[in-house]
């Protein structure tokens, strides 16, 4: 029996191309025999036997503001009386449907980890295990930049959770499979290697460190479960590169380290409270490593401390190679914000760099990035009415738009540059975080918005 294991052993080391070395029974036997079928032959069915069901099918159905038909003035008397028919050019509740996946973490307490586009605007969410069981969800917490949500069943019962693997520790070349719903078709597996670590630029989300993969990734994965060979989830699967919406072998999946840090925020708090170091910076090139007397060409080189930031206080200097946080090596300047954001506002980090031929170790208590300001771009997140807006905090209490786009959602409903937010409803409003949280009281109700504008008081109507 014991050859006879011997030999499935390096007939399956042969068949994935490893290396055969004399490792210690205990380390390969778990591996092996995630990895072996009852026939002696590699396969992936033990091991996805008991992750296949830890993966859902989420189907959801919302209504999302979509941009009105605006009546040019000069075909406005051909139709009298119908601005109401044609919207004027302001928002419009359209109804849509979406399909995805999304992956349990904890059974006991029906907790279901998909992508934020999946879920965002929808009024109904049913999640569909691989039996057939489905289930309502009610979303507990959303985070836009990083696209990731956190879901909570109803009502369930005997349900199979896929534990979190560290992924700061798989390396190039690991093999990784891939479980979703593609195309609305059901449970699917796919399988390939990881290509590549720590992917920015792609322009996808506000926060990029991806992993990436040529496990094959289609339209509806977005939400799925990338483990590897020990059925451990090593991220959820995101997005794809394709100019068709296909696969061509490169996919994208959020690292589930990322997963844990804003999960554990979103079930804690229900929104990520991101954190800032407070430094401008670029990528470090052999030119500017040199020039420095820095031997590597990774890390994050820092251009400018801002004043009063937890980077100023704890000694962070321009011209700073900054190599590592938490003890984790950065190689990138977009590395380093995407490890910062995933920490809360208020948490102390420990920043390696490198100064004048040393390493010195600093610790920085991070601040909060909803003090500064909220750009257009971002505006979405605190009302899609607000979209096209800029916001910063005013000095004197409330929220000031700062700059608004011509013909932009927020200027169709009234905003101006220059207006003071003030309150929601009948209740005052601080700064940012505050109007965000009032605003999310009232979603999906009509509210009414009281704004200073030159010195009078009005209010602006929003549903």
């Amino acid at each position: 029996m014991l050859n006879k294991f011997k030999s499935a052993s390096l007939a399956l080391a042969l068949a994935l191309g490893m290396t055969v070395s004399a490792a210690p029974a205990n380390a390969a036997a778990p591996i092996l025999e995630n990895v072996m079928a009852s026939n002696g032959k590699p396969s992936l069915a033990p091991m996805l036997k008991g992750v296949l069901p830890g993966v859902v099918n989420i189907s959801v159905k919302g209504k999302k503001d979509v941009q009105g038909f605006q009546m040019p003035d000069e075909f406005k008397f051909m139709f009298p009386g119908m601005g109401d028919v044609f919207g004027n050019g302001r928002p419009q509740k359209r109804e849509f449907q979406a399909l995805g996946s999304g992956v349990i973490t904890n059974a006991d307490k029906g907790y279901v980890v998909t992508n934020n586009h999946v879920v965002a605007d929808a009024d109904d969410i049913k999640v569909q295990l691989s039996d057939g069981r489905e289930y309502s969800a009610k979303l507990l917490g959303a985070d836009a930049h990083t696209d990731l949500a956190l879901l909570e069943l109803k009502s369930f019962k005997n349900l199979t959770q896929i534990d979190l693997a560290d992924s700061d520790a798989i390396e190039v070349g690991d093999f990784a499979i891939a479980i979703g719903n593609p195309y609305g078709l059901g449970q699917t597996v796919t399988s390939g290697i990881i290509s590549a670590l720590g992917r920015t630029g792609l322009n996808i989300e506000n926060i990029e460190n991806f992993i990436q993969t040529d496990a094959a990734i289609n339209s509806g994965n977005s939400g799925g479960a990338l483990v590897d060979l020990s059925g451990k989830l090593i991220g959820i699967n995101t997005a794809i590169m394709a100019p068709s919406g296909g696969n061509i072998g490169i996919g994208f999946a959020i690292p589930s380290n990322m997963v844990k840090t804003v999960t554990e925020q979103l079930l804690k708090y229900g929104s990520v409270k991101r954190g800032i170091l407070g430094v401008k910076g670029s990528e470090l090139n052999s030119d500017l490593a040199e020039s420095f007397d820095y031997k590597q060409n990774s890390g994050a080189f820092v251009n400018e401390v801002m004043k009063g930031s937890g980077a100023d206080k704890a000694g962070i200097k321009s011209g700073d190679i900054i190599t590592a946080v938490n003890g984790k090596k950065v190689t990138s300047f977009a590395q380093l914000r995407a490890e910062i954001a995933t920490q809360r506002a208020g948490s102390d980090v420990q920043i390696t760099v490198f100064r004048n031929g040393k390493n010195i170790d600093l610790t920085v208590k991070l601040g909060d990035d909803t003090q500064d300001t909220v750009t257009a771009e971002n505006s979405k997140e605190i009302s899609p009415a607000f979209a096209g807006a800029s916001f910063a905090n005013a000095k004197d209490g409330g929220v000031e738009v700062t700059d608004i786009a011509k013909n932009s959602m927020a200027a169709q409903f009234g905003l101006v540059k220059g207006d003071i937010i003030t309150g929601v409803n009948r209740e005052d409003v601080k700064d940012l975080s505050d109007l965000k949280k009032k605003l999310g009281k009232v979603e999906g109700k009509i509210y009414a918005i009281r704004i200073n504008r030159d010195g009078a008081t009005l209010y602006i109507t929003l549903r």
